[in-house]
Parts: structure tokens; sequence; C-alpha cells
């Protein structure tokens, strides 16, 4: 994304985080707005700050590049709001960022993602970014696609087993975070002194996984839309096998794997009410015993609430039963009673020519 301006007067919009590119520029478009990215939080409780006593320390949440976003500390004497452009306390030197979040829900936050540090212990804000810090900014962020691309011809010619996915400058212009992904330890010394002298700045390497290599590069998943980690998610959350269990899904990990190739997030969105309606359903590992013959669980329909059951004898004929009659058969076997047969308790039938296992069932415990 690059920045976009218009004759004199015009607003220079920065895009560091920006879930979309913009068009040609309007600056009534939401696309320039603060809350365009996906970093960027809702303050539910602004306006409602509490009062704070004379040299009492402040702190704001405050979002670079790539996804990272850290909390700094601040006086009475700094007015911020979110959304402006601020200079803030690095390693060496300072950085330039975008404030997320003011005021009391700033401490909510930093529970929610355990950061248990007092505001003296913080990163200082030092001003609001000045004109010559937004340009140096400005500066630094367009040479970030050039250093990145020179930087993986490096790599190929030092034959490192490496995957360079991006470059973040620091504000300042002095230091430069390559985020990078490998199977395997890399030595990067002859790596770090090739880019100390090509680019003459400070090197930090910083390694990746998969999910947030995904997240960095973007792309369209099997639904058709924008992948949920470049589009909206910030936080990731783990995803297990036991999870695409409890949705019936077939143990096919070329269908239930992402871009990644680790699980979908999106398995997780309606985890929740399928555990809520399965709370219902009767064990599947309990047989129903009938006068015909035993019949074992084959696969569950959770929310029309049916259990497909096949004698042991006649694999291939699948019967649909209500979860209410499987409860009434069972108790009825544990009263030592027998039902004729099960199809009188069947509400849909289904026939296949060839029924056994799935040849992919197992080969999900890759993924665990």
């Amino acid at each position: 994304m690059s920045e976009q301006h218009t004759g004199k007067g015009a607003e220079l919009f920065v895009p560091r985080g920006c879930c979309r590119a913009p068009r040609v520029f309007n600056p009534k478009d939401r696309i320039f707005q603060h809350q365009c990215c996906k970093l960027d939080e809702h303050n539910w409780l602004k306006g409602y700050e509490s009062p704070v006593e004379a040299g009492q320390l402040r702190i704001a949440e405050v979002r670079f590049k790539n996804g990272r976003k850290d909390f700094f500390s601040y006086t009475r004497d700094i007015e911020l709001k979110e959304g402006e452009i601020i200079a803030v306390e690095a390693s060496s030197g300072h950085d330039i960022g975008i404030v997320t979040l003011t005021g009391d829900v700033v401490a909510l936050q930093m529970k929610r993602k355990k950061v248990a540090q007092n505001p003296d212990e913080l990163k200082k804000v030092y001003r609001h970014a000045k004109l010559a810090d937004v340009e140096k900014w400005v500066s630094s962020i367009e040479l970030e696609n050039h250093t990145l691309f020179n930087t993986r011809e490096i790599i190929s010619e030092l034959g490192l087993d490496m995957k360079l996915n991006d470059v973040e400058y620091q504000g300042d212009k002095t230091k430069a975070i390559f985020y990078y992904t490998a199977e395997d330890r890399v030595d990067f010394r002859i790596l770090i002194k090739r880019l100390a002298e090509e680019f003459r700045i400070r090197i930090e390497m910083k390694q990746i996984g998969a999910r947030q290599e995904a997240a960095k590069l973007g792309g369209i998943g099997s639904c058709g839309r924008e992948l949920c980690c470049s589009s909206w998610m910030a936080d990731f959350c783990s995803v297990s096998t036991h999870v695409a269990r409890a949705q019936q899904l077939s143990p096919n990990p070329q269908k239930l794997a992402g871009q990644c190739g680790k699980l979908k997030c999106c398995l997780n969105y309606e985890y929740a009410a399928y555990v809520d309606a399965l709370k219902d359903f009767p064990d599947d590992r309990i047989s129903l015993k009938t006068k015909q013959g035993d019949a074992t669980h084959q696969k569950t329909d959770v929310f029309r609430k049916l259990m497909w059951y096949s004698y042991t004898h006649e694999r291939m004929n699948l019967m649909a039963i209500p979860i209410d009659k499987v409860k009434e058969i069972i108790e009825s076997n544990r009263k030592g009673k027998f039902p004729d047969k099960l199809e009188d308790f069947a509400f849909l039938k289904e026939q296949h020519a060839d029924f056994g296992n799935n040849s992919n069932d197992g080969e999900l415990t890759r993924f665990d």
C-alpha cells in the first residue's frame, strides 16, 4: 500500500497495518479513517476516564506495523487521542507509532493480555510526532519493499534455508526488523554482516510461525474471502483436532488445513454452538440392541438432532433416528427390553453399495 495525496493542503495517509488498499484519495472514505486497521480497538469506556492525580503516569496502547503493539506511559503534559501519530521510546533511538487506546480501558486491555508492568517500568511516550518525524518515518516506509527484495537476493546468494516475509523499519530510520520463517536453525552471522554493509542500519532478525506468516502475506481462503488473520484477526487461538471431531467434519487434512498448513482458525467459530448442542445427545459408543440385531453409531447430524445407525451385519444400510428415540431405546435396553427392529424408529434411510471406515480417519493426528 502506498501513500497517496493530492495538491495543496491534502492529508497524508500512512498505511501501517491497514486491512485493504485505498482507492483514489477521498478524505471522506472510511478507508482513511482510524477504524480501517485490524489492529484498532473500540474504546467502549471513552468519555468516562477516571481523574488522574498530579504527577501520576497514564498508559496508552500504541500500534506499529505487522500486528506489533505495545504499552507506553506518558505524563499529563501530553494529551493523547486515538489515531494520533506519536514518537515513543525504543531500545535505542525512537520509534513512530499510532495510538489505539487511551483512558481507563487500557488497564483492562493490559489485564487481558497479561501485562503486569507498572507505568514506571514501561517505555515512555516522547511527544506528538513532528513534521520532520513523520517525513523520516514515511521515507523509511518507502525503503521497506526495496530492502525486502534485495535481502531475498542476498539470502539466495548465501544459500540459507529460510524465507524472508517482511521488513519493518524503525521510525527514526536507524534500525530494521527482518521477519522470517525457517524449519531449522539458521546461521545469520554472514547475512547480518552483509545487510549492515548494504543498508547502513542496525539489524534485528525475528523468527515467526506459519500462522504469523500467512497473516503478513495475506491471501484468499477456501471460502473465497480474504484470510481472517490478515483482514481482522489480531490474536491467534489454538485449534485442536478435537474441535474438528466435535463438528462431525471429515478427517481430511487437505480440507481442514489453511494456507499456513495448520488447522483453519475458523473451526473455532462454531465450536461452542456444537458443544452446546451435543449436550443433549446420548453416548454414541452405546450400541442399540433389537431383536433383529445390534446397531452401532455411524454419524451424527447435530443441528437436526439425528443419529445415524446401522446393523452390524448390514453396515451399508443407514437409518437416521431422532435423539429422543435413541434415548428411549437405550433406556429400554437397560431394562432388558428389545424393540423388534430399528426401522420402526427411523426418520430417514440411506443405502450405500459399500460402506467402510474412512481411509483418512486418524490422519488428523499430525496436527496434534
